[in-house]
């Protein structure tokens, strides 16, 4: 089967490519290199999808044109919509770039399925959309009207933008609010990878609402699993949360990072950030229902893997 991923030079992005090329897909991959944050990373992700079913196309999904061309000349049979202009708090600096990625780049997406309908659409949203929703675990059936980011405003408008072309056109599209996803290959921007660096230079972390926090940490290998299978498995339209529903309190995982990576942190606290949310906690019975999966991966166990690649890809010893 063939499969378009976008943001294939992403870290879900890469991660699931690997795993289709491993199983027999081949995969069109489309990623358009952007310089938010290392472009070196994204590159060294890509050689590990050299692969004879494996083609990389450098688009950007604003480019309207270039995107019609593709879905009529590939005509995926499914697409993995993984590309976005990601983080939080990015998005009080840089607003412009979450709507033209995240919105119009969707929108010709959408576009592209209309014109030669995949069998099944399955995007990436995020646990950002449930703001600042005290009820936890947060689970489907909640009420999502209410964000505290534009980054979040972007995710839910994705997701009602893709049900309007599920109901017009009969695409089956499913949404995955994906719960902050670690593991090797990761962002630099999130905080195993900030704070990894921190803790091997010895410099401050700084830890936000002086610690009172709580974040579902969910391995990316569950979540690929969890992607993969929802991928498998069409629907009209769907909504799932991927996430471990374990929350962690935030000095308990920056003590599970000191004890992987062998060295104390330093740490400052900090009053909360705008946009930020004090906790989070997926309520994944939804996916577990549809698909037989829900993620388990124990933090400890999962940062130790990270731990194995972080180290030497960045040269600390």
């Amino acid at each position: 089967m063939k499969l378009l991923v976008t943001g294939a030079a992403g870290f879900i992005g890469m991660h699931c490519a690997k795993r289709l090329l491993e199983r027999g897909d081949e995969v069109l991959g489309i990623d358009n290199l952007s310089p938010y944050y290392s472009v070196e990373l994204k590159k060294a992700r890509l050689k590990r999808l050299e692969h004879g079913r494996f083609r990389f196309l450098p688009l950007d999904l604003t480019n309207a044109a270039g995107l019609e061309r593709l879905f009529d000349d590939e005509k995926p049979a499914a697409v993995l919509h993984l590309a976005a202009q990601p983080g939080v708090r990015y998005s009080l600096k840089n607003p412009a770039s979450y709507v033209q990625s995240n919105l119009v780049g969707f929108a010709n997406l959408l576009e592209g399925c209309r014109r030669s309908p995949p069998r099944h659409l399955v995007f990436a949203s995020s646990s950002s959309v449930y703001g600042n929703n005290p009820k936890l675990p947060w689970s489907e059936s909640d009420s999502v009207d209410l964000p505290i980011s534009l980054y979040a405003a972007t995710k839910k408008s994705n997701e009602l933008m893709a049900h309007v072309y599920s109901h017009l056109y009969a695409i089956s599209a499913t949404g995955l609010r994906y719960f902050t996803a670690y593991g090797p290959w990761g962002r630099p921007d999130m905080s195993p990878v900030l704070f990894a660096h921190a803790i091997m230079e010895g410099r401050l972390i700084e830890v936000f609402n002086h610690g009172d926090m709580q974040r579902d940490f969910t391995y990316i290998d569950d979540i690929v699993e969890g992607t993969l299978r929802v991928l498998d498995q069409p629907a009209p339209y769907a909504i799932y949360n991927i996430g471990n529903h374990r929350p962690v309190q935030l000095l308990d995982y920056i003590a599970a990072l000191e004890r992987v990576l062998g060295k104390k942190a330093k740490i400052e606290m900090k009053p909360m950030q705008l946009g930020d949310v004090k906790a989070t906690c997926a309520d994944t019975q939804a996916l577990a229902r549809a698909v037989g999966f829900a993620p388990s991966t124990p933090l400890e166990q999962g940062l130790a893997k990270f731990a194995a690649w972080f180290k030497p890809y960045y040269g600390y010893t």
